[in-house]
């Protein structure tokens, strides 16, 4: 009875085995396996898988974050355009070493003086000493190769005097109409995902009437240092530094002086900004810039109509502004001041469009 029970269940657990092994190997036929489709089909990728090695995974692509600045000039070489509109006011000496228009031409009056200058080729015949200004810039840069793009600038201005220097010439209207047309180019010697170094050399071309104040009557090269770095993940610096040399202008004070009018004007600058909103397509990052000149030599008409040495004079603003970019484009807006009593304006405002392609 004993054995036929142990007999009884081994029948039982054989039965149950065999169609369990018929699914998990493959079925053979003679000294030939045939492989089943639907065992394979289930089971080889997985095998496949484990045999074979894993390919690393690429590194995730880093996205580097533009510029924000709105005075300081941008390290990064790309394709981009831009439109940017600046209101200022209070302007005390425009002539002064004709880096926004022309020596005064009231020095043309002056005949039987040593300041005698019948070729001063400012507007009008006399000198401004509180000017209001707009100038609208039509922007573009190309990049042509990695690290090297072209540039070039279109300025339209507007200029409002709002008094002169008394005694002097007689006073002149508002004017207006396309400035001084620059062009240029600008190289990436240093180009990582937190760090650019760019040189960027733009040539000034006396496209504006000078006799309407709308330029300096004579060409000018400009060469400078350019940084962008990534310090964090919400802070960026950009920093600049240059130098704007003319080629000629008008002559000194007093005319048989050596040297010119226009003078050397270095230029220098620094602005973090604050990443405050990064999230999909928008980005928000406030900026403040301090920018400097420092006009190294060249002469200015003051109202005391006895200095006219612009040599040593140092002019300082502080720039408060936010850009906001919203895919390729971005827009900005702030203001200006000036920090020192010398000064190109008093206060400025500006606004701007960029777009990169």
């Amino acid at each position: 009875m004993t054995r036929s029970i142990f007999v009884s269940l081994c029948a039982i657990l054989l039965g149950l085995a065999a169609p369990a092994a018929a699914q998990l190997a493959p079925p053979r036929t003679g000294d030939i396996t045939r492989v089943d489709a639907a065992w394979l089909a289930a089971d080889a990728p997985a095998l496949l898988a484990q045999s074979r090695p894993q390919a690393p995974r690429p590194a995730p692509v880093r996205r580097r974050r533009g510029t924000f600045v709105g005075y300081i000039d941008d390290a990064l070489t790309e394709s981009n355009v831009r439109i940017r509109f600046d209101a200022a006011g209070g302007t005390p000496t425009p002539d002064m070493a004709e880096f926004f228009y022309a020596k005064c031409a009231g020095f043309s009056l002056l005949a039987g003086t040593p300041l005698f200058d019948p070729d001063a080729a400012g507007p009008g015949s006399a000198a401004a000493n509180d000017l209001n200004f707009q100038q609208l810039y039509l922007e573009s840069e190309y990049e042509v190769v990695d690290r090297i793009s072209v540039l070039g600038q279109v300025p339209i201005r507007w200029l409002q005097p709002q008094s002169f220097i008394a005694g002097v010439g007689t006073p002149f209207s508002d004017q207006s109409g396309i400035g001084d047309i620059r062009v240029g180019a600008k190289v990436a010697f240093v180009d990582t995902p937190r760090t650019t170094g760019s040189v960027k050399v733009q040539f000034y071309f006396p496209t504006g009437d000078s006799s309407k104040g709308l330029g300096t009557n004579h060409v000018s090269v400009e060469p400078a240092l350019l940084l962008w770095n990534e310090i964090s993940s919400i802070v960026t610096l950009e920093s600049q530094v240059g130098v704007w040399l003319p080629i000629g202008g008008s002559a000194p004070v007093p005319t048989a002086a050596d040297g010119h009018f226009a003078g050397r004007v270095l230029s220098y600058g620094i602005g973090p900004s604050f990443m405050v909103y990064d999230q999909g397509r928008t980005r928000i990052a406030p900026v403040v810039e301090l920018v400097g000149w420092h006009v190294m030599d060249g002469n200015v008409t003051r109202s005391d109509l006895t200095n006219f040495d612009a040599s040593g004079t140092d002019i300082v603003n502080l720039k408060i502004g936010v850009r906001v970019g919203v895919d390729r484009g971005s827009f900005y807006a702030g203001y200006g001041r000036a920090l020192t009593d010398s000064a190109w304006y008093t206060d400025i405002v500006r606004f701007e469009y960029r777009y990169s392609f």
